[in-house]
């Protein structure tokens, strides 16, 4: 009798424990119905949490490193211990509200072709964060970091990188999508290969959309479920060019861009033309 679980929760932490803690819960309450692991890979651990998670959540696998190993490393480390044939990958800052999983399961079991989906991304308010996007121009990266995207051209080069006005329908098929909470399948993750590590922190996930749909594999945005997301802005403080002095967080953002440009080049290609490139 296969006693694997059928859902592999692998969720990355880097120093903010309450907000793990809020996520854990949240998951405890609203997927007893399901078969699970859940796998939490801890960045720069603290000496006490080991213990902490082990009287809250005993069930939970705790995998703590010294160091700060990075997002793409982190999820990757959860992937190779993960033994469910769906995967769930969310950061210790999502609330995961009832019923949501077990949509998001049905939803990838009936759709073969679809590779990574993720739900609607909400603030404590109850708006909508944007979490699907297409796929990076350089001057994208200006316009998000510099007081050019304050002129006209640049917010509409902007809301159409978000889709703006775009997100209609049951389901949506964007170019890559936030990695705050993404459910893919094991039979993908072996096709694609893991998330790239030389993305330390961010582009990892458009990285890592990018290979699905050069895979064959659709990429969709859910709307119809949501997740709360207690979105911390790291690599922005407002600051516009001054955040790449003051913040090591921009001037990863702005590295990692400088190395996905380098592996894919500077023209755009949406994923549904990917796909259509490299299976034609």
């Amino acid at each position: 009798m296969d006693a694997r679980p059928e859902l592999s929760i692998i969720v990355v932490h880097y120093h903010t424990p309450e907000l793990l803690r809020l996520c854990l819960r949240s998951l405890e309450a609203n997927l007893k119905d399901l078969a699970k692991e859940i796998l939490v890979v801890d960045s720069a651990a603290e000496t006490d949490m080991e213990e902490t998670l082990a009287e809250e959540f005993p069930s939970v696998k705790y995998r703590p490193h010294k160091n700060n190993l990075g997002y793409a490393a982190g999820v990757n480390q959860g992937l190779k211990q993960a033994s469910g044939q769906y995967i769930l990958i969310l950061n210790p800052d999502i609330i995961v509200k009832s019923g949501v999983v077990q949509a998001m399961l049905a939803h990838l079991k009936t759709h073969p072709q679809v590779g990574l989906l993720g739900p609607k991304l909400l603030d404590f308010s109850g708006a909508r964060q944007n979490s699907c996007f297409r796929f990076y121009r350089p001057l994208t990266i200006v316009y998000r970091r510099t007081f050019l995207g304050l002129l006209p051209f640049a917010k509409k080069a902007l809301a159409k990188f978000n889709y703006q006005g775009e997100l209609a329908g049951e389901v949506f098929y964007p170019d890559w999508l936030m990695g705050s909470a993404l459910l893919t399948t094991r039979e993908a993750v072996n096709r694609v290969g893991l998330m790239d590590e030389k993305y330390f922190l961010y582009f990892e996930d458009v990285d890592w959309a990018h290979r699905f749909w050069e895979n064959g594999y659709q990429v969709a945005y859910l709307p119809s479920v949501a997740v709360f997301h207690y979105h911390q802005r790291r690599s922005r403080a407002g600051l516009d060019a001054l955040d790449f002095i003051l913040r090591r967080e921009a001037r990863w953002h702005v590295r990692s861009g400088l190395k996905y440009f380098h592996k894919y080049g500077l023209q755009y290609r949406s994923g549904t033309e990917l796909a259509k490139t490299t299976h034609s």
